[in-house]
Order: structure tokens, then C-alpha cells, then sequence
């Protein structure tokens, strides 16, 4: 009876360490009912769902849901959207609600998410969200997300987190942005023809830790404008660490 439990006892150890941050895709498709003959509305959102550790997947998830809220939601009453499911219903409702009361203005509404894990190690978990959305215009909008969490908490880890001193490594991108883009020293940050806030280089709002990297991405009209498109430093570890909290 003794061995019985002990045996038992070393199960629930070995089943406990096993235990350990998990993603699992999980997708959610939906169209509008009015009839059309190309460019019918629809969206789709695909996302990597957090498991096993609920108190760390619980804040990962409340996140990544929230930013893709953001991106996705026109309705006027947000509370009532609390899950992906209420998420994609709400993109049609708003487009057929749109539809009925400009039935001739109203173009095929498009919003398609895709997230993935970007970087995971013991110290940053990256995910990442690649966007779409078309709610009528000239043209829609892509761009790419970045979000980060500390994997043993689940809580969000901000770009001013990142740097041991951001100054000097905002002073180390500038240098190495400048060279790529062929804007002379001396010069304004906009001299050829870039769209920076008060003229003074800016880190992005989003960085991701990639397989090859550090990358800053500056998605359109952060950092130029959408003609000119995205703009983006990779910089290897290796040159990068000595900034670095977190690798």
C-alpha cells in the first residue's frame, strides 16, 4: 500500500513539471447574410490561445483579446463583446448596420487577423499579430503587432521595459537607421523625406525578438508615409544584448 501511494505521489510530480506554457490556435470566421457578388464582408480571426498555467494564460489571453478588440471594433457598446466569438459578430453587424443605412456607399467590409509565437524563452514570450482592415477608402491597412509578456507572470512587458537605458540604445538604432536610409548625420531626421514626430527620431511602437534578432518595425505612416511603406532594423543579439533586460 505504501509503494501504491509513493508511486502515486512521484505520477503527480512528474505530471506537475510537465506542466507548462502552451499555445493552441483557435480560429473564428464570420459574413454578412446580405447578398453580394464579390467582396462579400467577412473576417477572420486566427489567435494562439494560451493553456495549462490558467493564472498566466488568463492575463496573456485578457491582453492579446483587448489589442485585437481594439483593432477589429467599430459597434458603439463594447461591453457587451467579451469574447471572440461576440468580436466577429459585432465586425458584421457594424458593416450591415452601415449597409442599411448606405446601401449604395457601403463597400465589402475585410478584417483578417493572424497571431502567431513569435519568440519564446525562459525570460520573453513574444507574440504576433499580423492585421488587416478594409471599412471602406482608397485602400485598407496591414500591419504587424508586437506583444510581449513575461512568461513566468503573464503580464505585458512595455518597450520602455526593454532597455537597460533606452537612451543609449535609441542613440545606437538612430546611428544604424540613418546608415540604412541614407540620411546624413548632421542632418534632420526627415530630410529625405520620412514623417517623425517633432523632427527627432523615435524608437517604434512595436519591437519583436525574432529567431535572427531585435527587430524594429515601424508599420506605415509611423514612421513615412503609406506610399513609402513599413520601415524596419534587424539587429543581431549579438550586438544588441549589452541594451538588453530581457534575452
Amino acid at each position: 500500500m505504501k509503494n501504491y501511494i509513493f508511486i502515486i505521489f512521484l505520477c503527480l510530480i512528474f505530471t506537475s513539471c510537465k506542466k507548462e506554457l502552451s499555445f493552441e490556435n483557435e480560429t473564428f470566421e464570420e459574413k454578412s447574410t446580405i447578398p453580394c457578388k464579390n467582396e462579400c464582408p467577412e473576417i477572420t480571426i486566427e489567435v494562439p490561445v494560451a493553456k495549462n498555467i490558467k493564472v498566466i494564460s488568463d492575463s496573456i489571453n485578457k491582453k492579446v483579446f483587448s489589442v485585437i478588440k481594439e483593432i477589429v471594433f467599430f459597434g458603439e457598446d463594447s461591453t457587451k463583446v467579451n469574447d471572440y466569438k461576440s468580436l466577429s459578430k459585432s465586425f458584421i453587424v457594424s458593416y450591415d448596420e452601415m449597409h442599411e443605412k448606405f446601401p449604395n456607399d457601403t463597400f465589402g467590409w475585410e478584417a483578417k487577423i493572424i497571431g502567431n509565437v513569435e519568440f519564446q524563452s525562459e525570460h520573453i514570450l513574444n507574440l504576433k499579430l499580423d492585421h488587416y482592415t478594409f471599412t471602406g477608402g482608397a485602400h485598407g491597412y496591414q500591419g504587424y503587432r508586437s506583444l510581449l509578456f513575461n512568461p513566468k507572470t503573464g503580464k505585458a512587458v512595455f518597450n520602455n521595459q526593454l532597455f537597460k537605458n533606452e537612451k543609449d540604445f535609441k542613440a545606437f538604432a538612430e546611428k544604424t537607421f540613418r546608415a540604412k536610409y541614407k540620411i546624413p548625420e548632421n542632418a534632420n531626421i526627415n530630410a529625405t523625406g520620412l514623417m517623425f514626430e517633432n523632427d527627432k527620431f523615435q524608437l517604434p511602437q512595436n519591437i519583436f525578438y525574432t529567431s535572427q534578432g531585435l527587430l524594429l518595425y515601424y508599420n506605415s505612416y509611423e514612421a513615412a508615409s503609406y506610399a513609402d511603406g513599413p520601415k524596419e532594423l534587424l539587429f543581431p543579439y549579438s550586438e544588441v544584448n549589452k541594451y538588453l533586460n530581457f534575452q
